[in-house]
């Protein structure tokens, strides 16, 4: 099966959007970096798209209020979204979660911009997204050496017939995040070019695809 990539708009940029989309399968937008011209750019978008407006804790930047940041999300439901990302954390998550897949698929997303939970608590994360109405599980971490990144590949074992993006971020997460597709991830995440990373460790969909293509999985 070949990888699917996910290359994550961070600005109103249709010069390197139009550039990575050969290495694109799904496109991120990240409401809460882009600001009020994201609408506008999915308008332009050719591949499907997944709508993130990102909680400050959970690495994002959004400033609004959490009403504010829900109609943003609700805004790119209407306006074509094939997923939602929601966080785990994200307040009364089983009812948005509802609203959600009335029209699409719901991603719901955990990170640790610290370290890598033990199994045991990479299970139950899982477990919480699921419960949660899940139609795909994403859990990143901080991988700080290889086992990090074994504990997170054995979860596309675990949880078998689940629907699940999981990887470990920065330097030492590198080899999970190239290998999460061919393990069963959903899809993997990368930047449009370099210096524009929305995440440690992430590569470019052009240096993606080369691995891809050189692996020929």
């Amino acid at each position: 099966m070949k990888p699917v990539v996910c290359t994550v708009i961070t600005r109103a940029d249709t010069a390197a959007i139009a550039a990575a989309a050969p290495a694109t399968d799904l496109f991120e937008v990240r409401i809460d970096l882009i600001g009020e011209a994201w609408p506008e750019v999915v308008r332009h978008l050719n591949k499907p798209w997944l709508a993130c407006n990102r909680l400050a804790t959970e690495g994002g930047a959004w400033q609004g209020s959490e009403a504010q940041r829900k109609e943003e999300l609700l805004k790119a439901l209407n306006l074509g979204a094939a997923i939602i990302d929601l966080e785990l954390a994200t307040p009364n998550l089983k009812k948005m979660a509802e609203l959600v897949k009335k029209k699409t698929r719901c991603l719901i997303s955990y990170h640790n911009f610290e370290l890598t939970p033990p199994p045991a608590e990479l299970k139950g994360i899982i477990g919480q997204a699921i419960a949660a109405g899940a139609d795909i599980c994403k859990l990143v971490s901080t991988a700080h050496g290889i086992e990090d990144n074994l504990n997170l590949l054995r979860l596309y074992q675990e949880f078998q017939g689940c629907r699940l993006t999981v990887f470990g971020m920065g330097e030492a997460g590198l080899l999970s995040r190239v290998l999460a597709p061919l393990a069963g991830a959903e899809f993997t995440y990368a930047a449009l070019e370099s210096g524009r990373e929305s995440a440690p460790g992430q590569l470019t969909a052009a240096q993606l695809a080369e691995i891809y293509r050189l692996l020929k999985p």
